[in-house]
């Protein structure tokens, strides 16, 4: 049997308590065997929101970790991991203490995932600006990716750059991994390097392997329009992109391109009347990677965090704070991470 997947909390003042008690209502086979990482009172409280005049789901107290796998279904399972909130936040405002909730709750998720407590972490979404302004350590991630990144490195001994770790954005159509994840534009531009375009190309190619069973295709978008157009349009395809591909191929890697950005992700969506020609993207920056996927809908959405000694998915949105505490916000996309991060585990 599987060990328990955590569900951390998110920020308490945006939507995430409110989606991860309508996945428990609304999925019961998907939520089976989780539980939440967080604070009671704020987990009841979103209980109450989405369930309007009618009787709110039970959340009920687990002591332990195991506990979750022997509560019947439509009951929220939560282990109090973080000091009792006594003062609620107030919804849909940044705030410190919210950060720090959702801070502390991450972090003592990544333990539990990284000795092995838990089979999975799906995280609800955090507010950065609030992460920021909970103080150190929180305040030196940029968001979930860098601050999960940092637990593995010291769980192994390592530094962070020892244990590089890429973004992949999912959805029934389309899969895309990034080069470079929350830096500037102009640090994005730096960051398309030899070595971390081909990093990328080996850590896609091993995860995908994973969940696909088989050696992934893996489309590689070029960083300017064209392709670069044989160096018209900028050299980076020439002198960067299209050497890290070669050298990818050769360690076994089925990497093509680099791909005219404006077509290649047309080329590798799955529609029913289409397959596409690729497994994934590797794209060279966030927005380059993130919009197309988005546009397709982010209540299918699902981040997934390749290469880290856990495994860790999240819904494709943010803390959405100005429909939070209505019970107006959508858990699709958190459902499919937690399905996601089912799928993973097995694979």
């Amino acid at each position: 049997m599987h060990k328990p997947i955590v569900i951390t909390l998110g920020d308490p003042a945006g939507i995430g308590p409110e989606i991860i008690a309508k996945a428990f209502r609304d999925a019961p086979e998907a939520t089976r065997g989780c539980f939440v990482a967080g604070d009671l009172g704020s987990m009841r409280r979103a209980a109450r929101i989405i369930a309007g005049d009618d009787v709110p789901m039970p959340v009920a107290q687990i002591a332990s970790v195991d506990e979750a796998l022997e509560l019947p279904p439509r009951c929220i399972p939560l282990l109090q991991v973080v000091p009792p909130v006594e003062e609620p936040v107030v919804i849909g405002q940044v705030s410190a203490a919210a950060g720090l909730i959702a801070g502390q709750c991450v972090m003592w998720a990544a333990q539990a995932a990284l000795a092995g407590q838990v089979s999975a972490m799906v995280t609800a979404p955090l507010h950065k600006e609030a992460l920021h302004a909970a103080g150190l350590p929180y305040s030196s991630f940029p968001g979930h990716t860098e601050l999960l990144q940092a637990q593995a490195a010291a769980f192994l001994g390592k530094s962070v750059a020892e244990v590089p770790v890429r973004m992949m954005l999912a959805n029934d159509e389309m899969r895309t991994v990034l080069v470079s994840i929350h830096v500037s534009l102009r640090e994005a531009l730096d960051a398309v390097t030899l070595d971390n375009v081909l990093q990328t190309l080996l850590i896609t190619d091993q995860s995908l392997r994973a969940l696909l069973g088989r050696p992934p295709i893996i489309a590689v978008a070029g960083l300017n329009p064209h392709a670069g157009e044989g160096g018209l349009f900028g050299r980076e395809e020439l002198d960067v992109i299209a050497p890290a591909i070669a050298a990818a191929r050769q360690r076994g890697v089925d990497a093509r391109g680099p791909i005219a950005p404006d077509t290649v992700f047309m080329r590798s969506r799955n529609t029913a009347q289409r397959r596409g020609e690729f497994d994934v993207v590797v794209a060279m920056y966030h927005d380059q990677g993130l919009i197309p996927v988005k546009y397709l809908g982010v209540d299918k959405g699902v981040n997934v965090t390749l290469g880290l000694p856990l495994l860790r998915t999240s819904p494709d949105h943010g803390t959405a704070f100005d429909i939070a505490g209505t019970g107006r916000a959508d858990a699709a996309s958190l459902i499919e991470a937690i399905r996601m991060a089912r799928a993973l585990r097995v694979a």
